[in-house]
């Protein structure tokens, strides 16, 4: 089932995050040119286990990020991904907490 996701930049004090016993989440801040895109992570060892979010502006006290918040997910280790059928980066989710990754920024040539 897929999910439409709305786009309005995230104000402050609005994210709430299910996370708990066996359960954390992941935050995954990327470049602004992102924004829109969903971004798909799934359990290492089940690519067809995916769950996504959008990219999201986020204000914060010293301008604007861009990020997708996923929670409610089961502790283990994740498959970011890059597009469909690429991996980026595996990441550890841990019980009750929150866990952050940078999106690789492109270098200028």
């Amino acid at each position: 089932m897929h999910h439409h996701h709305t786009l309005d930049p995230s104000g402050q004090g609005t994210v709430v995050l299910n996370i708990g016993a066996g359960i954390g989440a992941l935050v995954i801040y990327t470049p602004g040119g992102l924004h829109g895109h969903e971004i798909e992570v799934s359990p290492v060892g089940d690519a067809s286990a995916r769950t996504h979010a959008a990219v999201r502006a986020r204000y914060v006290r010293d301008g604007v990020l861009f990020s997708v918040v996923i929670d409610d997910l089961a502790e283990g280790r994740y498959v970011v991904w890059r597009d469909p059928v690429t991996p980026l980066a595996e990441v550890d989710v841990r019980s009750g907490a929150v866990t952050e990754y940078d999106w690789p920024v492109p270098a200028i040539a």
